[in-house]
């Protein structure tokens, strides 16, 4: 059975919890003849003092006025039973009056001291002129002091509210801050990444290239000179063949990962690209749907078609293939500001957290026949437009690849510029 809200801690025994007990210890030290009701009543406020700071159920505004509630009662039953306006306990009305001034505004402040001294002065009724023995001018200056002990409470806790308030939006900021620099250095760490491969393929690549098509041509010189009774040999020139071909097409995906890319961009229609990719994807997975959530707003801007649509066609095909048979991928683009927004939504197993970071590094693949470049040459594409990809991904839910595109940029370095 779960806990009742008042018995559910929020915070364990402080320091000041133990000058509480010293003190209501004190006065029950100094009670007269022991009285057990007046004890009790102290006992009873003791707790309430200490319990406010750790019963999950006072964090609302509506919980903490119940408290306060609760000792203005426990308060004005003690000072009644132990002497109304004559007694020595009217200074623990200041409890309920500090708990307001603390946790509440100054409007409820001075409501809370107002109840207090309408509370305290209440006891007019009940008193025996003959043996009162308080002066009138004491009385209104018990009364002023509860006023002026909420103020000054309120005050304090007023700018110490304010100071938690800035602190903590510090903290957000310092947050973000550290988010984007992390964001930032793995930027710079991919790009370092990639310029690396990227000149190590390009070298690789040509000098891989030439003994290719001394292979490729020797292969298709034994096939035509080979006689047809040579089923075996002949089979065997095709497969070098058909071998030399998949590693040309490699080498070529390695000189597309590396060579800088020009972007061409022109006015053109986000919306007719993404339909183009969906539109390849869908002979190559025909047993996926592909369903279409496009927002109207977004009017064509300035981008390179043919890149973006490798990018969407990627994206999408990866979806596609993380999909079970019978399933379907989502695309939706929508505007975020003068950022164009494409997300690609799949239902499959989702990727491990531990391969979040890498999955854009080229080479990273958890696919058994898989090179690891697309998503890496993906990300290299949308990096050139000046957007950003994210992937938020659970395992065994799908996953969703955004790309963020700005729609309105200054031309630099061939970079996209506003279409306006």
């Amino acid at each position: 059975m779960p806990a009742h809200p008042l018995l559910r801690w929020t915070g364990k025994v402080r320091p000041q919890d133990f000058v509480w007990i010293l003190l209501f210890g004190a006065l029950i030290a100094t009670t007269d003849y022991g009285d057990p009701s007046e004890i009790a009543l102290l006992v009873l406020l003791a707790a309430a003092q200490i319990v406010e700071s750790k019963a999950s159920a006072l964090a609302s505004t509506r919980g903490r006025i119940l408290w306060i509630l609760l000792k203005l009662g426990l308060a004005y039953l003690l000072i009644g039973y132990t002497g109304g306006l004559e007694s020595r306990y009217w200074l623990v009305l200041l409890l309920p009056v500090v708990s307001a001034a603390t946790n509440l505004g100054v409007v409820a402040t001075l409501l809370f001291s107002l109840v207090a001294s309408v509370a305290y002065l209440s006891f007019v009724l009940f008193i025996d002129w003959t043996r009162f023995t308080v002066e009138i001018n004491e009385l209104t200056l018990r009364v002023i002091f509860l006023g002026m002990a909420g103020n000054l409470t309120n005050t304090l806790a007023e700018e110490l509210r304010q100071r938690s308030e800035q602190y903590r939006l510090t903290a957000e900021e310092l947050a973000r801050a550290a988010e984007r620099i992390q964001a930032a250095e793995e930027a710079v760490r991919r790009s370092d990444r990639l310029a690396a491969l990227g000149q190590l393929s390009a070298g690789l690549a040509h000098e891989l290239r030439n003994p290719l098509g001394t292979i490729k041509a020797s292969s298709d010189m034994l096939g035509k000179t080979l006689s047809a009774e040579n089923e075996v040999a002949r089979e065997v020139a095709g497969f070098i063949g058909s071998e030399v071909e998949r590693a040309n097409s490699l080498i070529t995906r390695f000189l597309q990962f590396a060579r800088p890319l020009e972007l061409r961009a022109e006015t053109a229609d986000l919306t007719a690209t993404v339909d183009h990719s969906i539109a390849m994807v869908a002979r190559e997975a025909p047993n996926v749907a592909v369903y279409k959530n496009y927002a109207p707003e977004i009017a064509p801007f300035v981008f390179d078609a043919e890149l973006l649509e490798r990018v969407f066609y990627n994206l999408v095909l990866n979806a596609a293939q993380a999909t079970p048979p019978g399933g379907a991928v989502t695309v939706k683009i929508r505007a975020r500001g003068n950022t164009a927004e494409v997300s690609v939504i799949d239902r499959g197993e989702g990727i491990d957290p531990k391969n979040l970071k890498s999955i854009f590094n080229p080479f990273f693949t958890t696919k058994p026949a898989g090179v690891g470049l697309g998503l890496a040459i993906v990300a290299k594409i949308v990096d050139e437009h000046g957007g950003k990809i994210a992937v938020d991904s659970e395992p065994g839910k799908g996953s969703i690849f955004r790309v963020l595109l700005p729609m309105e940029r200054a031309a630099t370095d061939g970079r996209p510029q506003s279409s306006a």
